[in-house]
């Protein structure tokens, strides 16, 4: 284990990349944990207020993030300083992601169905960075040969393909397909050459005048989401939390 370490986390310069996915997860484990007493009413935890205001992680987050940042620029990428910016930042991050929602609704929702967003988005971070570590680069240059990362005309030609994968992908509705696509090209190309789901920009563009394309990509977009829908939000659940269950919408009177 120490051997494997040693040369292929600490020799390529890794071990920073590495002490913050840990850092990053180990918080929002913790974070979780906490929030999730406190919603109970167990534990000595409770919210942070300033006055009125209730304070929500993200914002020590966003400061470390950015101590972490700035810290990482300033070092010379090895040593305890890196070290030590890099789990600052892996810190940071990890409160940050964790009220993703929060960010993207500009509302309270962490314990609603959207703040789900925010699990997912730790996940896939996780995910993608882990890949990294794996020896995975982005656009696939990873693939070249040591002939083909000398030429400069190859390496921008590989990096352009696997960049239109990726993009066709997310045109198509595959949003994390092409998120990943990124790191490991074969997975956009996948992505590119499937069916687009139905609310896409790739289908209301192309399929448009194709009424069967349509009518099969309505289908399979039916019975994936009904596939994996459930499963994924127990995972979910399992990992962040259940949510609140949704108010009764109010009747309307005619």
């Amino acid at each position: 284990m120490g051997q494997w370490l040693e040369r292929n986390i600490v020799e390529p310069g890794k071990l920073p990349l590495l002490l913050a996915l840990a850092a990053f997860v180990l918080t929002f484990v913790i974070t979780r944990v906490i929030t999730r007493l406190i919603r109970a009413g167990k534990g000595p935890f409770g919210n942070i207020k300033a006055g009125d205001v209730h304070v929500h992680h993200v914002v020590p987050g966003v400061i470390l993030v950015v101590a972490g940042g700035f810290g990482a620029l300033a070092g010379e990428g090895r040593g305890l300083g890196a070290a030590l910016s890099a789990v600052v930042f892996g810190v940071g991050a990890g409160l940050v992601l964790d009220e993703f929602a929060l960010i993207l609704h500009l509302d309270d929702v962490y314990w609603t169905e959207a703040g789900r967003k925010s699990v997912e988005m730790v996940v896939l971070t996780a995910a993608l960075v882990g890949l990294l570590l794996a020896g995975f680069v982005p656009f696939g240059v990873n693939d070249l040969s040591p002939e083909e990362l000398h030429n400069r005309a190859g390496v921008a030609g590989s990096v352009g393909v696997n960049f239109l994968f990726a993009l066709i992908a997310l045109s198509k509705g595959k949003a994390r397909i092409a998120l990943f696509g990124v790191v490991v090209p074969a997975v956009a190309l996948i992505g590119a050459l499937r069916l687009a789901r139905p609310d896409s920009p790739w289908a209301k563009r192309f399929y448009r005048n194709r009424p069967r394309a349509r009518a099969k990509a309505v289908l399979r977009a039916y019975h994936h989401d009904r596939r994996w829908s459930g499963p994924r939000r127990a995972v979910q659940d399992w990992i962040g939390g259940k949510p609140d269950p949704a108010p009764p919408r109010p009747l309307e009177h005619r």
